[in-house]
């Protein structure tokens, strides 16, 4: 696919660039997409008075063990050279990405056991606020392997623990509180086991504000006409849901569409290393991801895009800027051993050197 005559670089955003022709016509459409119709109408569904939050919402946190090893041999006994523990899963690692990043922010999130206890507390030690649903199951144990000598990740994860039925009647009505004073939510992770496939779905219905969703599968496809805001499935997430391999771009570029023609305002593809690829009805856009200084674990990069891209768009950006941010996140929890525990600084300065390009649309729409 070749880039339209009149695409232009995201990365010169904020320089001296803004006085051109082109970079006005460029700022002109980031007004516009940024002001869409539905987006404009959730965010002054606020409740009028009350302090705007960053809500972080979601049903499988993880207690997170992280193994270093300098050298690690499978079928054999390895002894770690270091052992780390820390609160993490999806939506625990959004919500310290959206506290650091700045601002107003809430994670919402069951807690059960002795791990959920220890995430209480490392949430009190770090001052991130966080709304917690009691539960009888404890919270999952998940481990990370680092191998240092080859840069190898392995990452075990245990599946969330099923909740009852009263316990997740609990979250959907913290969820209803807390959405109300949202300027943003994300609302992120897997369903635990036994939770209704169409969960999510009643659990945004009543939301008003902009919604970022990075889950997969039946459950995603069920919101799309509820008109989220944004949706942020990986590759290999987005072939699951509508079940078919996206194996050239082209096939990509087509199921990203039936996500917009189904609802969403905007999708967001991410695949690793490689281009992220943002569509709405009218536009398609791709990135570059940065360049990590140093790539220490990226467990939770794509959860630190999310959360940046929420932050964007509370703070008013376009959604192309907004997801400049969250890849410029991504790069920051990259470097870090613990995950999402972000340099906003950082974040913040290196998110005008990210590439972006609009494209000529594939077809007619």
């Amino acid at each position: 696919m070749r880039s339209g005559a009149g695409a232009a670089a995201f990365g010169a955003i904020g320089s001296a660039a803004r006085t051109t022709a082109a970079a006005g016509a460029r700022l002109a459409r980031f007004e516009h997409e940024r002001q869409s119709a539905g987006a404009w109408r959730r965010r002054t569904a606020r409740t009028a008075g009350v302090d705007a939050v960053i809500l972080s919402a979601g049903l499988t946190p993880a207690w997170q063990q992280i193994l270093v090893f300098d050298e690690y041999r499978h079928g054999q006994v390895n002894r770690a050279a270091e052992v780390h523990w820390c609160a993490s899963g999806k939506v625990l690692n959004a919500g310290i990405a959206a506290h650091t990043l700045g601002g107003p922010s809430l994670t919402l999130s069951p807690l059960g056991g002795s791990s959920g206890a220890e995430i209480r507390r490392e949430f009190d030690d770090l001052g991130v606020p966080g709304r917690w649903i009691p539960t009888r199951a404890a919270v999952r144990v998940c481990t990370t392997l680092l191998e240092r000598s080859t840069g190898t990740i392995t990452e075990l994860v245990e599946n969330g623990r099923p909740l009852t039925d009263s316990e997740l009647a609990a979250f959907r009505t913290a969820f209803e509180e807390e959405a109300r004073r949202a300027d943003a939510a994300v609302v992120i992770g897997s369903l635990p086991f036994g939770t209704p496939p169409g969960y999510y779905r009643g659990l945004i219905e009543s939301a008003r504000c902009p919604l970022v969703l990075d889950f997969r599968g039946p459950g995603l496809l069920a919101t799309l006409e509820l008109r989220p805001l944004l949706v942020k499935p990986n590759r290999d997430e987005l072939a699951e849901t509508i079940g078919r391999p996206l194996d050239t771009d082209a096939r990509l570029i087509e199921a990203m569409r039936r996500l917009t023609d189904g609802g969403a305002e905007w999708v967001l593809v991410s695949q690793g290393a490689g281009p992220l690829w943002l569509a709405s009805a009218t536009s398609l856009w791709r990135f570059e991801p940065l360049a990590p200084e140093q790539v220490v674990n990226p467990i939770g990069c794509g959860d630190a895009l999310a959360a940046g891209i929420a932050w964007g768009i509370r703070a008013g950006w376009s959604i192309p800027e907004a997801v400049a941010l969250g890849i410029s996140a991504a790069a920051d929890s990259v470097r870090q051993l613990l995950p999402c525990r972000l340099d906003a600084a950082t974040v913040v300065a290196r998110h005008r050197q990210v590439r972006g390009e609009q494209l000529t649309e594939p077809h007619p729409r």
